[in-house]
């Protein structure tokens, strides 16, 4: 007979391969900057956002994350926010923050926060 301990630990090993199976499902395989046909500066910037911004913001999926998606910001007049999607206020929101966003001003030199802003313009 099997003990009530081992059901439960079977079902418990089986929910947690059932979840991460199903977490794996939602991210997609990391391209390289090649595949993506990032240029020097733009695949800079993609380390600086894969450090600093993956963490709350999805840049391939139009779904949000903590923060708001970055798929498509430069194509779209207007974030979600209402806010002119524009590199003056990108750029304001990356050096002052915005809501639960913190600033990165004392965080990312002049030249890191353009090889970002350069990447962004990829998505």
């Amino acid at each position: 007979m099997i003990s009530k301990l081992a059901v439960r630990c079977v079902l418990f090993v089986f929910a947690a391969v059932v979840l991460a199976a199903l977490a794996g499902c939602e991210a997609a395989p990391q391209k390289s900057d090649a595949e993506l046909g990032l240029n020097p500066q733009e695949a800079r910037g993609r380390r600086i956002y894969d450090a600093r911004c993956a963490e709350c913001h999805y840049a391939y999926s139009t779904r949000n994350l903590r923060g708001p998606s970055l798929n498509g910001l430069f194509k779209k007049q207007y974030m979600t926010s209402g806010i002119p999607a524009n590199d003056e206020r990108v750029i304001d929101i990356i050096e002052m923050g915005r809501a639960k966003m913190p600033g990165f001003q004392n965080k990312l030199t002049v030249n890191q926060i353009a090889d970002l802003m350069s990447y962004l313009h990829t998505l």
